[in-house]
């Protein structure tokens, strides 16, 4: 085997074990992902999705950012007290992810908010979104907008 042979094969080698997912931890895969269509006009929107932890350790998912949103913060719906719906950020500024578990971003329940809308959100388009994890770090996630 020559020496130049030898070199890529260890090169290769390295860069295919970097990417490989470590033993045990978190290892997240996000389905499913859309949001509501809204008008340019409302300046306001919210995606949805359900995020898995198919790894061994919990992990929590810290913040998202979005070309389509000037801003983009976790949000949760929760009841007030006079019966009416209410929305405000997550406790704690974060979602945990349990390991083998999930967490699903839902209507009504908790969401990605996507303040100061960039677009018109219509029916069929789709945007990325960042999602930014303690442990898996940042994955990116195409977003499509759809009537549900």
């Amino acid at each position: 085997m020559n020496f130049k042979r030898f070199v890529f094969l260890i090169l290769a080698a390295l860069a295919l074990s970097a990417c490989a997912p470590k033993a045990g931890g978190a290892q997240i895969r996000v389905e499913d992902a859309w949001g509501r269509p809204s008008p340019a006009a409302a300046s306001a929107g919210a995606f949805y999705m359900t995020i898995y932890n198919d790894g061994s350790e919990a992990d929590t998912l810290l913040s998202a950012t979005s070309p389509a949103c000037m801003m983009a913060e976790l949000h949760e719906s929760y009841m007030m007290d006079n019966g009416a719906m209410g929305m405000r950020p997550v406790e704690g500024g974060s979602i945990e992810i349990p390991a083998g578990g999930s967490a699903e971003l839902k209507v009504g329940g908790l969401h990605v908010m996507c303040m100061d809308k960039m677009a018109d959100f219509k029916t069929g388009d789709t945007y990325q979104i960042t999602l930014k994890f303690e442990k898996a770090g940042e994955i990116v996630v195409d977003v499509e907008i759809k009537d549900q």
